[in-house]
């Protein structure tokens, strides 16, 4: 895929600078090995779709384990001139949210300038992973971004409930609390989706 219109180049050769540092790592491993993939979700996931909300960390997880250097942080110019940094969130750990199990299997390729694809193959959660993988913190940030995705006609609560019961099949714990927010977002989805429902304008400041 490429990345939505809105996203700015300057973020976009950022976040390349990254991809290309974790590719450096993995010069000389061997073929077999390769390519590692990368799996974004979060922020930046959501960014690339839609243009929507610029996130300073990158969550992401990797078909292997990897050994970085410490610092993956890049610096860069917002479309209001200000510095901002971008950087690989190391905490990141996608095994206590809701994720559906194909979630990875369905995910998108993204193009990134000077990205050696052999090396390190970046792709990015699907829309529907994405607002499937926000239920469980369900803060007021994700409640925002799966209404983002379905205003922008990403989602819709119909596959959105369904690919969230899927998931939930292999998942244990409080899960009545999970089934009414899933309820609870699919009404936000309806709502972001209603024709009377303001639409976003382009990206400004």
């Amino acid at each position: 895929m490429q990345p939505d219109e809105r996203v700015t180049k300057d973020y976009l050769e950022a976040f390349a600078r990254i991809a290309r540092g974790i590719a450096a790592s993995l010069e000389g491993t061997p073929a077999a090995a390769l390519p590692v993939r990368m799996f974004v979700a979060g922020g930046a996931a959501l960014y690339l779709h839609t243009g929507a909300r610029v996130s300073e960390d990158i969550d992401a997880s990797f078909s292997r384990r990897l050994v970085l250097a410490d610092d993956m942080s890049v610096a860069y110019r917002d479309v209001d001139g200000r510095t901002r940094i971008l950087y690989l969130d190391r905490n990141f750990n996608d095994s206590l949210g809701l994720l559906h199990e194909d979630a990875y299997a369905a995910s998108i390729p993204v193009s990134l300038p000077g990205v050696d694809a052999r090396l390190i193959e970046v792709r990015v959660l699907s829309p529907l992973d994405l607002a499937v993988s926000k239920l469980s913190r369900f803060s007021d940030q994700d409640r925002a971004d799966i209404e983002c995705l379905a205003r922008e006609r990403r989602i819709d609560s119909k596959t959105l409930r369904r690919r969230a019961g899927e998931a939930l099949k292999g998942y244990v714990g409080n899960i009545d609390t999970l089934k009414n927010t899933i309820d609870i977002a699919c009404g936000i989805v309806d709502a972001a989706r209603a024709p009377s429902a303001p639409k976003r304008g382009r990206r400004g400041a």
